[in-house]
């Protein structure tokens, strides 16, 4: 058997316009998937899209078994993780030969064939490369590591990322001149991000603007509002939604010292609050288990 893990990630900016081909700034982070696949004539069924396509892609037969620390539905690149890990356990259990490049682009095929066509390549590449990526015209940049201190606010109100795209995707063709140019927007403050990432005020004042775009693009949620405004408040130098939105996680990112203050801000709105760095390892081997 192999065991594999894959951490989760966050978006600090881009996330929606990603899909539409502008930039996007991502980060891996501490908490991770762990998958083991195990050669099996009788494999169990996984009651998951992701894993049943991660074995119809590769063309073998194995039982798999996952420990997750990453909430689900949650916006925190959980899917892409499960998909990433399995895809390399079963490389390394079938002895398959598929290089990391390679495995983040099956990945990355995966993803967009269960999410029906609306996804882009930034959780996939995160999850299999780590550190801080930059995405702009399809390629993949890495950054230079930044120790920011993050701390995510899950409302525990599941989403469903197709479905947000998809919301995305209908507002976009029913008001292209209103929905276009907020997605020009998003694009320009993330280069504008790109170049201020040692500034911890001014990105932080990006991401609220980023927030606020977000919202505009129909894709916010009361819960996330609340615990955003409240992290705000307690010092951080800003917050926004991670991911898909509708429900999910929100981040904020804050001074070392200000992590407690914004964690208690964030569960007095009645969301579960987790602190967290960036995790410079993408996809890697395990010991077996």
């Amino acid at each position: 058997m192999a065991t594999w893990s894959a951490p989760g990630k966050v978006f600090l900016f881009g996330e929606h316009a990603v899909v539409y081909g502008k930039p996007a700034i991502a980060m891996a982070i501490k908490p991770r998937v762990f998958v083991t696949v195990r050669r099996s004539k009788n494999p169990h069924s996984s009651r998951s899209p992701y894993i049943d396509s991660c074995f119809e892609e590769t063309g073998v037969k194995g039982s798999v078994y996952i420990h997750s620390q990453l909430p689900s539905s949650s916006g925190l690149g959980s899917s892409a993780a499960v998909t990433v890990a399995t895809l390399s356990a079963i490389n390394d259990e079938f002895d398959l030969g598929y290089s990391v490049e390679k495995i983040a682009d099956m990945a990355f095929g995966i993803e967009k064939k269960v999410q029906k066509g609306k996804a882009s390549p930034t959780d996939t590449s995160v999850v299999t490369f780590g550190g801080i990526v930059f995405i702009t015209d399809g390629s993949r940049r890495r950054l230079p590591p930044e120790q920011f201190n993050i701390v995510v606010g899950n409302s525990l109100i599941p989403h469903n990322t197709a479905k947000m795209v998809e919301s995305v995707a209908d507002f976009k063709k029913r008001y292209p001149t209103i929905c276009e140019p907020l997605m020009d927007s998003i694009g320009a403050l993330t280069i504008c991000a790109l170049h201020q990432m040692g500034d911890l005020p001014k990105l932080g004042r990006l991401m609220n603007v980023n927030h606020s775009l977000l919202e505009s693009l129909g894709v916010g949620h009361p819960a996330i509002t609340r615990m955003v405004l409240a992290s705000r408040a307690a010092g951080a130098f800003g917050a926004k939604i991670t991911g898909a939105g509708g429900g999910g996680c929100m981040i904020a990112l804050c001074a070392k010292t200000l992590k407690g203050h914004v964690e208690g801000a964030i569960e007095s709105c009645e969301g579960r609050a987790m602190s967290t760095t960036l995790d410079t390892q993408g996809v890697r081997k395990e010991k077996d288990v």
